[in-house]
């Protein structure tokens, strides 16, 4: 324990920084290592139990966290998982029919999709409430990225194995960021770059549904903006008013029950339910009315029965074989970017704990089997999760009770949407899509962060007027050089003791914060390293060029005398910030000035007494605190070496 020593003549000198005691290098990387991919020590719960078949249990519990509501699963959660599973399975149909539509698929493929992944989740997920789906964005994805060299109407097997395929490598590069534990490396597309992306390609997917509003007969697979528009103008001689009147009914009805949902919570099951009662009221006015021959175009028949097996149409030797991973693993990022979201927000609305990296694995090994049993990419789309939390769902049997709902439309339901008018799944799918523009998110952007929203503007942007793949681009390349940019040019700013008190604080924001005299106070906001190690050196010669000639034109005030750094906020340096330290001090002392740290960490603390900058420096100059350094430097800087105690 570190105390005050009595000095000479009665003073006291300053609490010493002890040097931490040594670690070795596998102690040093191993520390590193769990604070890194082992944050929320994921097997405490394992480890507190006692060997045996407890711990084994608890092993299990872990892997499978069914197990961890499975035991205590009640009458009562039933029927709550009931009703939620069966109000999102009234939203589920119609959704993955108009997304597998969306995505260039069999609307078939889209109730597949909700039935076997669905089920994957029960079992592995660790989400009360996320409901699992396809979503619109990562259908627009599969459509513009795969449909670039394999039609969906020309060559329509060759789009499905490519669809399938990428959903494959979409559920392995999922699982391997669980497994590897590497989810937080989806956290660097950031909250402002979501709302742009999702904000762009939600534009492009309404935009895109004025194909089924006036019943064009051909469409780019573009999507962006001059291309989709230059695709409606060019058939304006094909345009049909009555698909447009039935879609424009349809919207409004939707975005009507959508508002009441909103307006009263309780009522969420009236825009839960709208947009199979859409289909229903849809298909038997254009079965009655006959609107074929009204231009009204129609589903046509779907296939009846299960999933069937799609292993054999994966092709890992293909020469697109690298396009599919490629979209899987761009659609993979963006389903867990949402899904991760969506899931750990609703946990924190309920005080239950979501695991992220499991949450990985589980949409991962999804996927994978999705991919072999016909289905594309799923996720935990908002909508979905949404109704399912206001259905009150209790746990994630909510799903297998959805899985069963489509199971049944499988098997006994799916010839009643042979009527069923295109325009109708436009109409759910320009509706949904509305709620995902989240203008209120970009307007706050604007107000708290510039940068963040030039981030949320210029990934829309891209999305909208390039394409998703410049969308992408443009968000990860202004994020990268965001970061580079805080890493290269950390912040340092000077400060100044609050009278009356031992505080030292930004002079820049406390106009009460005064300088000490002789003194120059300098915080470093950031570790130092080779990507900052010289812009350090030279902005702390600046501070000190500047404070000399403030001083110089200041008659009476003392001479600069010592540099204070406090390195409080300085977590960790390396090699290259410890010879930026030791240079520093050589330059000082060329100019007759001290140096003094001040609240170094352990680790600043070790490295700087191995590389012997330490010892260049002097103990007696590293201080606890600031009030420390500055009131040992006005005593001693002036002191002969006999003086200073």
């Amino acid at each position: 324990m570190v105390v005050d020593v009595p000095a000479a003549g009665g003073r006291r000198l300053p609490s010493r920084v002890p040097v931490p005691p040594p670690r070795s290098f596998l102690c040093t990387v191993g520390a590193s290592l769990k604070e890194t991919l082992f944050p929320d020590d994921p097997f405490h719960a394992v480890a507190r139990e006692p060997a045996g078949g407890r711990r084994a249990l608890a092993v299990l519990r872990y892997v499978f966290p069914c197990l961890d509501w499975l035991p205590s699963y009640s009458l009562g959660k039933l029927r709550s998982d009931l009703v939620s599973g069966v109000t999102v399975a009234s939203l589920a149909v119609p959704q993955g029919i108009s997304y597998a539509r969306l995505a260039g698929l069999d609307p078939v493929v889209g109730l597949y999709s909700s039935f076997v992944p669905a089920l994957v989740y029960t079992v592995l997920g660790s989400s009360r409430d996320l409901a699992v789906g396809t979503m619109a964005v990562g259908s627009l994805l599969f459509a513009s990225m795969l449909g670039a060299v394999a039609s969906p109407t020309k060559d329509p097997v060759m789009y499905a194995s490519l669809a399938f395929t990428a959903t494959f490598f979409a559920g392995a590069f999922q699982a391997a960021l669980g497994v590897l534990r590497l989810g937080f490396l989806v956290d660097f597309l950031s909250h402002a770059a979501i709302v742009g992306f999702m904000g762009g390609a939600a534009t492009v997917v309404c935009l895109r549904q004025l194909r089924g509003f006036l019943g064009l007969p051909h469409f780019t697979n573009d999507t962006d903006l001059p291309a989709v528009m230059a695709s409606v103008f060019s058939q304006s001689g094909q345009w049909h008013w009555q698909p447009f009147v039935l879609g424009c009914a349809l919207f409004i009805f939707l975005q009507i029950t959508r508002y009441i949902s909103k307006k009263r919570p309780k009522l969420f099951w009236v825009s839960a339910a709208a947009p199979l009662v859409s289909v229903i009221l849809s298909t038997v006015l254009v079965y009655l009315i006959h609107g074929e021959k009204h231009a009204i175009q129609t589903i046509g028949s779907i296939k009846k029965g299960i999933n069937p097996p799609s292993f054999n149409s994966l092709l890992f030797s293909s020469l697109h074989t690298w396009l599919a991973a490629k979209t899987g693993i761009i659609t993979g990022i963006i389903s867990l970017a949402e899904g991760s979201a969506v899931a750990k927000s609703f946990a924190m609305a309920k005080n239950y704990h979501v695991d992220g990296n499991k949450e990985m694995i589980a949409f991962g090994v999804m996927n994978m089997a999705g991919s072999c049993t016909s289905c594309y990419v799923t996720a935990g789309p908002f909508s979905r999760s949404a109704v399912n939390r206001d259905a009150g769902c209790r746990t994630a049997a909510s799903n297998a009770v959805m899985a069963l709902a489509v199971l049944a439309t499988l098997l006994f339901l799916t010839p009643l949407f042979r009527h069923t008018p295109l325009v109708t799944l436009s109409a759910i799918i320009a509706s949904a899509m509305l709620g995902v523009v989240d203008l209120p998110a970009a307007a706050h952007l604007a107000r708290v962060d510039k940068v963040d929203f030039c981030v949320c503007l210029g990934t829309f942007l891209g999305v909208v007027f390039g394409s998703i793949d410049v969308g992408l681009i443009v968000a990860v390349a202004v994020l990268i050089l965001r970061i580079l940019l805080s890493v290269a040019r950390p912040r340092t700013t000077a400060l100044g003791r609050i009278p009356d008190t031992t505080v030292y604080r930004r002079t820049d924001q406390y106009d009460m914060a005064q300088a000490t005299p002789g003194v120059l106070v300098l915080r470093i906001d950031s570790p130092i390293y080779f990507a900052n190690a010289s812009y350090l050196r030279e902005r702390i010669a600046r501070w000190i060029d500047d404070e000399e000639d403030r001083i110089k034109a200041a008659a009476g005030e003392d001479k600069l005398r010592c540099v204070v750094l406090d390195m409080g906020a300085v977590a960790s340096i390396d090699s290259c910030g410890t010879k930026m330290v030791e240079d520093l001090k050589r330059s000082l002392d060329k100019r007759s000035l001290k140096i003094a740290l001040a609240n170094p960490g352990s680790e600043v603390m070790r490295k700087l007494d191995k590389s012997k900058v330490l010892q260049l420096i002097g103990d007696e100059w590293v201080f606890l605190t600031v009030a420390d350094a500055c009131d040992y430097a006005q005593s001693n800087c002036n002191a002969s070496p006999d003086e200073m105690v």
